[in-house]
């Protein structure tokens, strides 16, 4: 048998004429088997062949799709897979590394975002006043409901609706008879739910008004306590009462917000209690523990309800002092017995006492039981106006660690004596000045309490003041109605049988229908009147005619609140002040890390022409004019050296610079920042550590 060399094959050639070739075979068993059967007597003869060497590579075996275990081990094992592997193993691990961290770093760098009541504008509604759905003649919720595309159309996210409690509407509903029910004038508990869900699938927020310092005197609570009933006895505010002469003499000289004495003689307890504003309106006791906790129950049902924050009124007024001294008189030479208004004293003991923020930050607490829920956070706002104390306004935003208020609503330009450029800047800057560090501003400037601003301050002006309003760092309220210029109606017009309350007709002239077109009723209403009358401009000053005409009102709005939403320097950047004099206010808004400025020109005054290059070093020379009040104006290029104002007009003015403001030396001091965040240009990001 020839043997198989290295680089031979060799051929066995049979005497049967046959040829074999075993140069192939590879099994021994298969070729002893061979050798066995065949004769072994006659072997068959061969003779060997040399044949011609040929070179033959060795078979070389390489991976393949379906190899068993046993190969794909045999490659495994090899350096070249084993290194390849372990290197894309040891890179992944590094890129999952990177990603972690890279994550981590842009959360931790990243400014926290702007929440629903910061991000959007805050349009407060009067109920009774807005939209009415059953002819009745009074706005209702379900009127709300049927305008809220009207809210998404001024891009607002966020609606504030004043009282609608149960009430005999002595003070325009402010003294509820029942804090858990809906007055039957706006409605029922299903329209309200119905209102809810409605503004939520819309993609809104709702805020509405709570006023715990008073109940009506309709209430179950004063009721039972007039009569000493268990622990309802010492719900509200009692003192003994002096006789003289058949009058009754009260404790003090305490004089109510309505003017005279804040006591009343009570027949059924012969007593007087305590009332801070209408003798329908008695004043609860805040130092009983079972009182606040009504309270508490109070936000619990309406934070249930779905409602997303709560404003809370005449907090301020929540406690007196127990020792009942008489109040000093503004004007000491004055006979205390002739002190009748509440002008003339000094109310010491009767605002903000002892305890009063323990008891709101009890209220934050409970609010924040319901802000767990991501995306749900409750916002709560004080409504008390401190006017000339303007630190103790600043109070009730709470401390570094406490906190109380998102904010105190802002009340500075409507309380303005006069209008100029400068008590416009005075205005801004005493808020933004004492504000505390890391807190957020609010606007307003119409409320219902206050003359609205064409009435206030002059038509001329609606739209410059808008201007102020929407373009203001924080978050800015819209009284309804003030987005196209209404005007009170007519003191005349107005009367008690209103309100069946002399007190309050003074604030009704702003509390007229909302205009929504020139039909009878200006749309307020199908049915045959309404609650008080319209104003007689409605035809001319409606949401109808002025939604057709882009230089209207309505349209200058809308343009504010859209470039506020689009452009970051007007969201959350800084605002530096610039310039004022008795005509002209003038701020910038900027964002560390972008190039582009928003300066603002607002003549509240006469015409005026402003240098705004000797103002602001290395200015441009030339700006566009992103937004006027001025329509034909919008898209010019002006000369910052001679900037125009005529009297009301208001001009937001863009240009691009690498010297943005508030770096300039200049102007420090004069620039503030709520929520700091700077721009990245190459990740187009948000961060912090500028």
């Amino acid at each position: 048998r020839a043997e198989v060399e290295a680089r031979s094959l060799p051929m066995e050639l049979s005497e049967k004429g046959g040829v074999q070739n075993n140069g192939f075979v590879q099994n021994e068993d298969f070729e002893d088997k061979e050798t066995a059967t065949s004769s072994q007597e006659e072997m068959p003869k061969t003779c060997s062949v040399d044949v011609e060497p040929v070179a033959v590579e060795e078979a070389v075996l390489k991976p393949y799709a379906g190899m068993p275990k046993e190969v794909l081990l045999q490659f495994s094992s090899q350096a070249r897979y084993r290194v390849t592997r372990e290197i894309l193993f040891w890179l992944v691990i590094a890129g999952a590394i990177v990603l972690v961290c890279a994550t981590i770093a842009i959360i931790a760098l990243s400014p926290k975002c702007l929440d629903w009541w910061q991000a959007s504008p805050i349009y407060q509604i009067y109920p009774r006043s807005f939209r009415d759905s059953n002819m009745d003649g009074n706005g209702d919720l379900k009127g709300i409901q049927e305008k809220l595309d009207h809210i998404t159309y001024l891009n607002i996210k966020t609606i504030w609706i004043t009282s609608f409690f149960k009430s005999p509407l002595k003070d325009l509903g402010y003294g509820a008879e029942d804090f858990y029910d809906i007055d039957p004038i706006f409605g029922s508990m299903t329209d309200f739910e119905n209102l809810i869900a409605a503004i939520h699938d819309k993609g809104l927020k709702v805020i509405m008004d709570l006023i715990p310092n008073h109940t009506s005197d309709k209430h179950r609570w004063f009721q039972l306590s007039r009569n000493r009933t268990g622990k309802y006895t010492d719900y509200y505010i009692w003192q003994d009462c002096r006789q003289a002469a058949g009058s009754v003499i009260p404790p003090n000289n305490w004089v109510s917000v309505f003017g005279n004495s804040s006591w009343e003689f009570d027949d059924v307890r012969k007593q007087c209690y305590f009332h801070q504003f209408g003798k329908e309106q008695p004043d609860l006791n805040f130092r009983n523990a079972a009182v606040q906790q009504e309270i508490h129950d109070i936000i619990k049902f309406w934070l249930g309800k779905g409602v997303d924050g709560l404003s809370f009124g005449t907090v301020k007024f929540l406690l007196e002092a127990t020792h009942l001294r008489d109040e000093p008189p503004v004007n000491k030479s004055q006979n205390g017995e002739s002190i009748t208004a509440y002008s003339q004293l000094y109310h010491d003991y009767t605002t903000t006492q002892v305890g009063l923020h323990d008891i709101v930050r009890s209220f934050r607490h409970t609010m924040d039981e319901f802000s767990r829920e991501p995306g749900r956070y409750r916002f709560m706002g004080s409504d008390d106006d401190e006017k000339e104390d303007i630190e103790a306004t600043m109070m009730y935003y709470g401390t570094t660690f406490i906190q109380e208020a998102d904010f105190p609503f802002n009340f500075n330009l409507i309380n303005m004596k006069n209008l100029s450029g400068n008590s416009v800047s005075e205005a801004v800057n005493s808020w933004m000045q004492n504000m505390p560090a890391g807190k957020w501003p609010n606007w307003a400037v119409g409320s219902p309490n206050a003359a609205r601003i064409s009435t206030r301050i002059g038509k001329e002006y609606i739209n410059v003041m808008n201007m102020l309003l929407l373009t203001l760092p924080g978050t800015p309220v819209t009284y309804y109605g003030e987005e196209i210029g209404m005007e009170n109606i007519a003191s005349e017009n107005v009367s008690e049988e209103h309100v069946n309350s002399g007190p309050v007709v003074a604030t009704l002239p702003e509390k007229s229908p909302m205009q929504w077109d020139g039909k009878v009723n200006a749309g307020f209403t199908e049915g045959n009147s309404s609650w008080l009358p319209v104003n007689s401009d409605y035809q001319s000053v409606n949401v109808e005619i002025q939604s057709a005409r882009s230089n209207s009102s309505l349209g200058l709005y809308r343009a504010l609140t859209l470039l506020r939403n689009q452009e970051l320097p007007m969201n959350r950047g800084w605002m530096c002040h610039v310039w004022n004099d008795s005509d002209v206010f003038v701020y910038a808004r900027e964002l560390d890390g972008m190039d582009t400025v928003f300066m603002m020109v607002l003549n509240f005054g006469q015409e005026a022409t402003t240098d705004l290059q000797a103002r602001v070093p290395n200015l441009p020379s030339e700006a566009v004019v992103r937004l006027s009040t001025h329509f034909s104006n919008a898209g010019k290029v002006v000369n910052t050296k001679l900037i125009k104002t005529e009297m009301g007009e208001g001009l937001v003015l863009q240009y691009k610079t690498a010297k943005p403001v508030h770096t300039m030396e200049a102007f420090q001091g004069k620039c503030f920042v709520a929520e700091k965040a700077c721009y990245s240009k190459a990740l187009n990001l948000l961060y912090v550590n500028c």
